[in-house]
């Protein structure tokens, strides 16, 4: 091509391809299909542009251009996108292929990324459709030269907004608001050559805002140490997809139950990290409870959390991810986790005795896609500065939204407002108030945040004296008309 893809016009072209599958295949399996459509022509036409460099630096030497040193990714013979596209029959099984020998080529990087999505299966996907569907991908070139890998990037976040825009009640499994995700980065804070950590990263959302928030202040983020769990397989594989195709190659991102079965080790212990992010599950039942009882790796510090809800096993598994000294969390909850008493009570009590919560911020309400409630921010440190020690932030951030018809949005203005908040760590009329231990635990340890944010309205209203001689004049009133009703009534019964 003789100019490179502006972010538009890739939008556009993925959309259409979500068009293409309108119909025979359900909205809330676009991405199912879609996303490993578009890293396939990204590798291929990528490993197309190395070996053509290759190939005139070589003057014309075809053995030297195929080299596996001079490409990034391996496609095995048969199975580049080209190779597809000239498949008339049984398509779907001609990509499958090319996916599986692609994965096994690149086995340290690639094992496991197409995701297992039946392309064979020809009652949702015929010849037909699929031939359009290539076709439609092979009308744009996506190599280095042709696009740009943040280009590339924004484009993909696009396609997962859109997805979550059509599923609404289950793209909160997958996808957090890039408003949310931009406000917890700020305050999480990246430095270069740190290490990040999400425990259910999804499609890898938050993990990408540390590397942008460096990039955003000049900062090199390829110094960042990046890792991610996620126990979906089609959600970790586009999660990994994600991180190529923004340009970052070390990463780890791995598929599995992190309660369950945490995935980084250092010895015989959990792994730490120096910022630990996440949005979880909401209130997720059936967790792994009984296998918390006897934690090999000591995350029940505080308790186990009921069966019937995992918000707290969350927190515990993030805290004992958090290195020390400079480690910092921050995790999406639902309100319920701050007030809610029994074991979850016991848990928070401990937490706070450590002294290592730093700010619970409260969200608008219809902010997140599938939870029409709102949720909370907790911000923890492992060493928190001495004019914070002993003390915990409250933000009252509910009115922080723009209202819209079927969702509410937190808008720049409103995370800076936010953000400027958490900083400053003082009182705000209103919305902030730096309470000490001593005033939570005599709530009971309790966080909920009207307990601490006072709401004062300047109003109108009379005073005690005026609205009881109101009272009693609108009494008498009241007693005058009484009394007139009965002398009405009796003169109509004497008629």
């Amino acid at each position: 091509m003789d100019t490179k893809v502006n972010i538009s016009q890739l939008e556009q072209h993925l959309a259409k391809a979500a068009w293409i599958l309108k119909g025979p295949v359900d909205a809330a399996d676009f991405k199912v299909y879609i996303f490993p459509l578009l890293f396939f022509k990204r590798i291929s036409d990528v490993y197309d542009e190395e070996y053509k460099i290759a190939f005139e630096e070589s003057k014309g030497d075809e053995s030297y251009a195929q080299l596996d040193e001079f490409h990034r990714f391996i496609i095995p013979e048969g199975c580049h996108f080209r190779d597809v596209r000239a498949t008339t029959t049984n398509v779907g099984q001609a990509l499958q292929y090319a996916f599986r020998e692609i994965e096994k080529a690149n086995q340290k990087y690639l094992y496991g990324i197409f995701g297992d999505a039946q392309w064979t299966n020809k009652e949702k996907l015929s010849d037909r459709l699929l031939i359009d569907l290539i076709e439609h991908f092979s009308n744009i070139e996506l190599c280095d030269s042709c696009v740009e890998s943040d280009v590339l990037g924004q484009a993909y976040e696009y396609l997962i907004k859109q997805f979550a825009d059509l599923t609404n009640k289950k793209a909160g499994e997958f996808y957090t608001p890039r408003s949310v995700v931009h406000l917890m980065g700020k305050i999480i804070d990246p430095k270069e050559g740190e290490s990040i950590y999400d425990p259910a990263c999804g499609t890898g959302g938050m993990l990408l805002e540390c590397t942008q928030h460096l990039q955003k202040e000049d900062k090199d983020y390829r110094t960042l140490k990046i890792y991610g769990q996620e126990k979906n397989l089609t959600t970790s594989s586009i999660a990994r997809m994600n991180m190529f195709l923004h340009g970052i190659e070390d990463f780890q991102i791995v598929r599995g139950d992190t309660l369950r079965n945490p995935a980084f080790y250092e010895g015989d212990e959990l792994a730490t990290f120096d910022c630990v992010i996440a949005n979880p599950p909401f209130s997720l039942k059936k967790w792994g409870d009984d296998l918390w009882i006897k934690d090999p790796y000591g995350r029940n510090f505080a308790g186990v959390p009921p069966t019937g809800n995992g918000d707290l096993a969350w927190v515990q598994h993030m805290v004992k991810s958090m290195a020390y000294p400079n480690g910092r969390i921050a995790v999406v909850l639902p309100h319920g986790a701050l007030f809610r008493k029994g074991r979850e009570g016991q848990i928070r009590k401990k937490l706070l005795e450590m002294d290592i919560l730093e700010t619970v911020i409260g969200l608008g309400s219809n902010i997140f896609y599938g939870a029409t409630l709102a949720a909370c921010i907790l911000v923890f440190r492992a060493n928190k500065p001495d004019e914070k020690q002993k003390k915990v932030l409250f933000i009252d951030a509910a009115d922080q939204v723009r209202i819209g018809r079927a969702q509410n949005y937190l808008e720049t203005e409103h995370i800076d407002r936010i953000f400027k908040w958490y900083t400053d760590f003082e009182n705000v009329e209103n919305y902030v108030r730096v309470a000490t231990l001593k005033d939570i635990e005599k709530n009971d340890f309790n966080l909920n945040i009207p307990l601490y944010v006072e709401k004062k309205v300047e109003d109108n209203l009379p005073s005690v004296e005026e609205a009881t001689r109101g009272l009693k004049e609108a009494l008498a009133e009241t007693w005058e008309a009484e009394e007139k009703l009965k002398k009405l009534l009796k003169e109509f019964s004497l008629l």
